[in-house]
């Protein structure tokens, strides 16, 4: 089918939940994806942050063809090699000790929710002041079931499923004081992104992440860390957390994990495992030996190929070229970002707008957060080259550009 007669039967078949891009993609290398008729676009969003090895990398290649050959589906209700030879790699590289596996950051956030309730429902049986609030921070982005949507800051997620899950409070983006004011026993977890991608590449202060730490320490509540976005080595370390020498309680991976297979993971405390017992989760998918096998793969080549210093090497460079444009164009209002989590916010919604369709005429995807940010998660096999290239088309463009008044814009669309 073309691209003209795909858009047709869509407009027909399906919920109308996506504005899509007019672009059709057929398959992808490395670090770049091509249409039917052949044209080749660098990637610089990676499926928003999915495609960490890129496209067609051959160890996800074989991973899938093996497993494909042996198993692709059992249930939970029985054994097979994937979970534990994953959740392995999982808690030592997290630090903590138990995991459960899903289909998606949105169902892991959930599973965390559903803990941090469980737990303080164990400690209140154990005599401890533990009540049920939620504490999550503005400008948060969770995922959009009714859980994980009601710990999502912004109105336009949360206002057409009202009422959302009760019981959640949302604290000033890195004000300590606001933290201190709002915790208490009543709460039972601080959910929160050490680096927020759908709030603009905006990250945690020293300050404010040790206080939360030391608040939930005080009264036994969960500090739950959602790295979806940030974690699997997308800022040089594997969790965002561990640029602040901190580890919380629960961390909810996703995105990178599987290469582009659906999967989802809560990783947790022994303590905080305590409450949960056979029968009070579970999962039909989550999990399953394509996955496991899949994101076994992907932890190894990403050890194996040394990506966290690339990573941290080759983010260095493109922040270091972001920062120069910044300072050759006044609409830049700031470059910020760790690894290769970036982003440039421009002083206009209309100009991050007209940034992102010049982009994309030039081969070279990207997507607006926030309405005014310009974000990049590339694949983490980025090169110096593909950096260079799309550097060279933001001057151009913002050299280009006639002057747009700052206005507001259409919502932005995020996907988890």
């Amino acid at each position: 089918m073309t691209l003209d007669e795909i858009k047709s039967a869509e407009s027909k078949l399906l919920l109308g939940t996506y504005d899509r891009n007019p672009l059709l993609f057929e398959r992808g290398e490395g670090v770049y994806l091509e249409t039917p008729d052949g044209a080749r676009y660098l990637d610089l969003l990676s499926g928003i942050g999915v495609n960490a090895l890129g496209y067609a990398h051959p160890a996800i290649e074989h991973a899938i063809a093996e497993q494909s050959r042996k198993l692709l589906h059992t249930s939970n209700l029985y054994y097979h090699q994937g979970q534990a030879s994953l959740a392995a790699r999982l808690t030592r590289i997290t630090g903590l000790d138990r995991v459960f596996f899903a289909n998606s950051g949105a169902e892991v956030n959930e599973a965390a929710l559903k803990l941090a309730r469980a737990y303080a429902g164990l400690r209140r049986s154990e005599g401890a002041p533990l009540g049920t609030k939620i504490l999550a921070l503005e400008n948060s982005f969770h995922g959009r079931t009714m859980g994980a949507v009601a710990a999502t800051w912004k109105d336009k997620y949360r206002e057409p499923f009202a009422p959302v899950m009760p019981g959640v409070e949302f604290v000033r983006f890195n004000d300590v004081a606001d933290l201190k004011a709002k915790f208490s026993t009543d709460v039972c977890a601080i959910l929160l992104e050490v680096l927020q991608g759908e709030g603009g590449i905006q990250q945690l202060s020293q300050e404010f992440l040790t206080a939360a730490r030391d608040l939930t320490r005080s009264t036994g509540a969960l500090l739950i860390a959602d790295e979806i976005q940030s974690g699997m080595g997308r800022t040089g370390r594997w969790c965002a957390y561990q640029h602040y020498g901190i580890l919380p309680d629960a961390v909810t991976l996703a995105k990178p994990l599987a290469g582009g297979i659906p999967l989802g993971a809560l990783v947790c405390s022994e303590e905080a495992a305590r409450a949960i017992h056979a029968g009070m989760h579970g999962t039909t998918f989550g999990g399953g030996p394509l996955a496991c096998a899949v994101a076994v793969a992907v932890i190894d080549a990403i050890e194996s190929g040394h990506l966290l210093d690339h990573v941290t090497d080759i983010g260095t460079y493109f922040r270091n070229r972001l920062q120069q444009l910044a300072r050759n164009h006044s609409a830049i209002v700031e470059v910020r970002g760790l690894g290769l989590m970036l982003a440039v916010e421009l002083d206009s919604a209309d100009l991050a707008k007209h940034v992102l369709a010049e982009m994309m005429k030039r081969r070279i995807l990207i997507n607006r957060t926030s309405e005014t940010v310009l974000r990049f998660l590339p694949p983490f096999i980025l090169e110096r080259e593909h950096v260079d290239t799309a550097v060279s088309a933001l001057s151009e463009i913002l050299s280009e550009q006639p002057a747009v008044a700052a206005a507001p814009a259409g919502g932005t669309h995020h996907a988890r």
